[in-house]
């Protein structure tokens, strides 16, 4: 197999060039940011610092995560804080449907943080507020992201049921990575609650991070994990390091190595494969219904 070109980041410190991103700046942008904190609303975009926010918000999009802004697992990827949720707001459902409405958004995606701590791992909030945005906004489709559910199978149905035309639950990394990357969680049940997902009728979803240290071959695995377990859509992306206190990038890869695992994911079966430095589960969202 042909080796494409990676670049590792100990021989140059600074990112490549084609991981620069603009500034977030318009008109549209400014409107997104006011109707966010004007409803107290919190996005992924900017708890997960998303390279792509000045985009997405400037075309008049937003990531939407509710059940808060802390999480409960401590997952060394990622840049939302970790502790133990004081928030659970009934309303959050309303005013996400009311946010959505203003924003004139024709396609929505919605995240949350993990609730561990909760019976139904937020699933309740997570059914009404699909129900309330397909009632105030009857034509705005619908992406949820959804965490591990730690096969609790019947809160899964309840967070997938509510009218929502594409499920997505990020694996993340790689099977061999998972104790660093993912700790509280485990590979075989992520797949299982993909498998539950498409068994329950939903389009679904998955996004895998690239730079962490995986070879090419378990990204192959992984690619034929999911289309085993019945994956219509993956998104393949750039891992960016938060903070210093996060895992570290251990490779850049190159363009070239995300068009061909966009090629390969095809080949084994996969509907759609978003692949790029850039991109991020909810990066051309839209297109994966």
């Amino acid at each position: 197999m042909i080796e494409l070109p990676q670049v590792n980041p100990a021989a140059n410190s600074r990112k490549p060039d084609w991981l620069r991103v603009k500034l977030p700046i318009g008109e549209k942008y400014t409107n997104v940011r006011k109707i966010v904190d004007e409803y107290k609303l919190h996005t992924i975009c900017q708890s997960g610092n998303c390279p792509n926010m000045g985009e997405c918000w400037g075309e008049g999009t937003a990531t939407f995560m509710i059940l808060g802004n802390v999480c409960t697992r401590s997952c060394t990827f990622c840049a939302v804080a970790t502790g133990r949720p004081n928030e659970y707001d009934e309303d959050e459902p309303r005013r996400v449907a009311d946010a959505i409405k203003l924003m004139n958004v024709k396609h929505a995606v919605i995240t949350s943080v993990n609730r561990d701590e909760l019976k139904d791992k937020g699933a309740e909030i997570w059914y009404q507020t699909v129900r309330a945005v397909k009632e105030t906004t009857p034509l705005t489709t619908i992406e949820t992201l959804i965490p591990d559910v730690k096969a609790n199978w019947d809160a899964l149905i309840r967070m997938i049921e509510g009218g929502q035309e594409v499920v997505s639950h990020n694996m993340e990394t790689v099977e061999r990575l998972y104790r660093y990357v993912r700790p509280q969680a485990k590979y075989a049940r992520s797949l299982e609650q993909i498998k539950r997902t498409k068994e329950f009728g939903k389009r679904n979803k998955s996004g895998i991070m690239l730079g962490l240290g995986e070879t090419q071959e378990e990204v192959f695995k992984a690619m034929d994990d999911l289309v085993e377990h019945g994956l219509d859509v993956l998104t393949l992306g750039q891992y960016l390091q938060p903070t210093k206190m996060h895992h570290e990038v251990i490779e850049w890869i190159h363009p070239d190595t995300f068009a061909m695992y966009k090629e390969e994911g095809l080949k084994r079966g996969l509907a759609y494969v978003e692949s790029g430095a850039l991109v991020r589960s909810s990066y051309h969202a839209e297109k994966h219904i």
